[in-house]
Parts: C-alpha cells; sequence; structure tokens
C-alpha cells in the first residue's frame, strides 16, 4: 500500500490508523527480529536550504568577504576547525559553540559540497529529490522507505517515528506505514471509539465479540503501540532541554530511545532556512537559527552521553540545497547548489570531509557553476546514504538506492 502525504497531513493530533497495524502484530520473535542492530538513527533535516557558507566558514579566503560585504563572518569571531583536504582554513559559525564542543570531542563529521548535479534549487524538487535519492523518480518512495521494505516483516509499527505532523516522503514504503507524532499526549488510536480516553478504548476492545476477533487482534497491537508511545512521556532527562519545538522534539526522541520502544529510525525538522533577508550576522535570522539549533543539539548530544546511548545513534544533518555565495540586495542570499552534511556520534570518525571550493568569481573557475553564482557539488549525497545504510544499518546500498555512489572523500566515517 502506497502512503500519500494527505494520508498523514494531520493538522490537530497525530492518529495511528487500523491499517497501521493490520502487518505489525507484535511479538517477541518480530521485536528481537527488528533490534538484532541496536542502532538508532536520527534524521535531522533543516528546511529551506542551510547557507553552507555561513555554518562552515571560509574565514581565510578574501573571496568569501569580497561577495559578501556586509554578511561575511570576521575571522575571529568563527570557530575554528583548521584546515581541510584543500588546505582552506575554515570555522563553525559563532553560534555553534555547543557543536565545536561535540567536534572537538571527535563525534562530530562536517561534509562539504554536498549535492548532485544540475541541482534544482527548487524547494519542493529539491526536498523530493534527497528524500527518494533520485532525480528522476522524485515522487516514489523515500530512501529509507525502500530500506525498510528491505527489513524481514512484520515490522515493528513503531520502528520509525516522525516527530512532525507530515510524513516526510524519505519515510513513504510500500510495507511500513510510519506515525507522525509530535506529542504522545495528543496521540490517539482513531475509530469509532475516538472520543473515549485510551483506557476506556482498551476496556472496550478487549470486550470485543469474538466475532470480530480478527479485528480486535489487530486493534489491540494498535493499542499496544499506543502504550509504548505514552511510556516515553514521564521522562526526566538528566540535562536541560531548551524551550523550543527542536528541543522538544530532540528530548522526545531521546526519551523514546531511553524507553527503548522499539524505534530506531527518527525524523526531526527544523524550518526557516530559506534566508533571502535579513540573513544577517550577529542580529540576524540566521543567528537565531544556529542557537536554536545548538542549543537543543548541545542538550541531546549530553542526553545521550547521560544515559550511555552515544555509540549506539547517529545524527544525520542535512538540507536540500546550499545558497549562492553572493549576497542580495535584501541583506540575504538566494538558492544555491552545493550543501554540507554533518555526522553525529559515538562512533563518528570526526573531522573535516571534503575539499572547500575556490571562491574566485571567474567563468573558468572548475569548482563553481551558474556563472560562478554557486559552489559545484562534488560529493553526491547519495555517497553519504550509501555510508549510512551499508556502515550503519547493514543494508545493501546499491540495491536501495538504485546504484552505486562513492566517494573519495568519505573513507572511514565510523570507526
Amino acid at each position: 500500500m502506497k502512503i500519500t502525504r494527505r494520508d498523514f497531513a494531520k493538522s490537530t493530533v497525530a492518529m495511528l490508523p487500523l491499517g497501521f497495524t493490520a502487518c505489525g502484530t507484535q511479538s517477541n520473535s518480530v521485536q528481537d527480529k527488528n533490534n538484532a542492530q541496536d542502532k538508532n538513527l536520527v534524521v535531522f533535516y533543516l528546511a529551506g536550504g542551510n547557507d553552507a557558507l555561513s555554518f562552515l566558514v571560509p574565514h581565510a579566503d578574501p573571496e568569501y568577504y569580497k561577495r559578501r560585504p556586509s554578511q561575511a563572518l570576521a575571522s575571529d569571531q568563527v570557530h575554528k576547525l583548521g584546515k581541510d583536504n584543500s588546505g582552506a582554513q575554515l570555522g563553525l559559525h559563532p553560534s555553534l559553540a555547543g557543536l565545536k564542543k561535540i567536534y572537538d570531542d571527535g563525534n562530530a563529521s562536517i561534509i562539504q559540497r554536498v549535492g548532485y548535479k544540475n541541482a534544482s534549487r527548487s524547494h519542493f524538487l529539491g526536498a523530493d529529490i534527497t528524500a527518494t535519492a533520485d532525480e528522476v523518480n522524485h515522487k516514489g518512495n523515500g530512501w529509507l522507505g525502500r530500506f525498510m521494505d528491505t527489513l524481514p516483516g512484520p515490522v515493528d509499527p513503531l520502528f520509525a517515528w516522525n516527530t512532525q505532523f507530515q510524513l516526510p516522503r524519505a519515510f513513504f514504503s510500500d510495507s511500513v506505514q510510519v506515525s507522525s507524532i509530535s506529542d504522545p499526549n495528543a496521540f490517539v488510536y482513531y475509530n469509532h471509539w475516538n472520543e473515549m480516553g485510551f483506557a476506556q478504548q482498551l476496556a472496550a476492545l478487549k470486550q470485543t465479540s469474538s466475532n470480530t476477533q480478527h479485528l480486535s487482534s489487530t486493534a489491540l497491537n494498535a493499542l499496544s503501540s499506543l502504550d509504548r508511545v505514552r511510556a516515553v512521556l514521564p521522562y526526566e532527562p538528566a540535562v536541560k532541554y531548551p524551550n523550543s519545538k527542536l528541543g522538544d522534539s530532540l528530548k522526545l526522541v531521546a526519551s523514546a530511545i531511553a524507553n527503548n520502544v522499539g524505534t530506531k529510525i527518527f525524523w526531526v525538522q527544523m524550518s526557516g532556512f530559506d534566508t533571502h533577508s535579513r540573513q544577517g550576522t550577529k542580529n540576524g535570522r540566521y543567528n537565531k537559527l544556529m542557537l536554536e539549533l545548538d542549543h537543543a543539539l548541545l542538550a541531546f548530544y549530553d542526553d545521550l552521553k547521560t544515559q550511555d546511548a552515544l555509540n549506539k545513534t547517529l545524527v544525520m544533518q542535512y538540507s536540500e540545497f546550499g545558497r549562492r555565495i553572493d549576497e542580495n540586495g535584501s541583506a540575504g542570499t538566494d538558492h544555491g547548489a552545493a550543501g554540507l552534511m554533518t555526522l553525529i556520534g559515538g562512533e563518528v570518525n570526526g573531522g573535516l570531509y571534503g575539499a572547500a571550493a575556490s571562491l574566485k568569481k571567474d567563468l573558468g573557475n572548475p569548482d563553481l557553476e551558474n556563472n560562478a553564482f554557486d559552489v559545484r557539488p562534488n560529493i553526491d549525497f547519495r555517497a553519504v546514504y550509501t555510508e549510512v545504510l551499508e556502515n550503519w544499518l547493514g543494508a545493501d546500498a546499491q540495491s536501495i538506492l538504485g546504484a552505486q555512489y562513492k566517494s573519495q572523500y568519505l573513507n572511514s566515517l565510523f570507526s
């Protein structure tokens, strides 16, 4: 059964449809099978097109300052990381002190110039292409959905967890229906008893007549999943999360991991990265985004360390594209091509990956494209997916992605 956006675009509460558990009967053998590889993947999507040159700053490149006269970040403000493979001096945005700490711990890899040929520079198309890993069939199932289709069934209904209201295309699957749960307090089992509370629903289902035994069994499995979702509510972390939407989402993920509810893949999303105007430096929109991101991410990282889950968790952060090199007339940046990705976790071999582009505005500059306005990608985003699929999830990446994607820059991403 294919899933449409309409199926999962819930405006008020997350709902678990009856069909969700038709292939998801819980048993010890299924749980053991799905949890054989005790690793978690948190996909962290920055929606809108993250400005890679503000996130990871080429602070020693004079061309960067020429092309962004009012938006460039001063060299003495950034968190310096040292040199990459090309010898470029790079540093993190001033508000990413937490990520700098994670990087210094050796648990963050920053991958430059990630993208694909002939970048669409469209939010919707770019999001669909990165979700499906397919420029041609970008309305098909997602790369993580296709991975889930390879799992021996029935797959645990909570194997994947979307913390947003709308299901991301990356989770679209033929055999696994992923639930969207942003607030466990509002999570309900959707049927003609949906006005009842959980306890009343469970009691009513247990009294269902034997003539509807199959329906009752399926429904009870649904409520079993609901009960596990509710288990995350009393979580009291040892660290303080920021009072933000992202902080709430990452705290929810940390609670699900701590309570071992059975989820192995999570989707977390942060919006607002379409910074065409007032991007700014110290007091601009981008700085506020970086502060929110950094505070939530560091809290999540410290929480994982406290619960001894850092080595079994991988955070993969990406956006649908990068932004143009030159600032525009509205003190912002427009849609570009190459972006960046970060991987965070205890098994990550931290460091800078890839080679920074020369930003010299020259039509003959091989590092640039689109009349030298954009950074040309030199690492296909699917090469990063390949590393995650093969070396983290233990899957056959070529069969899932439809081709082999490798990069010389991505050797030894994991320890």
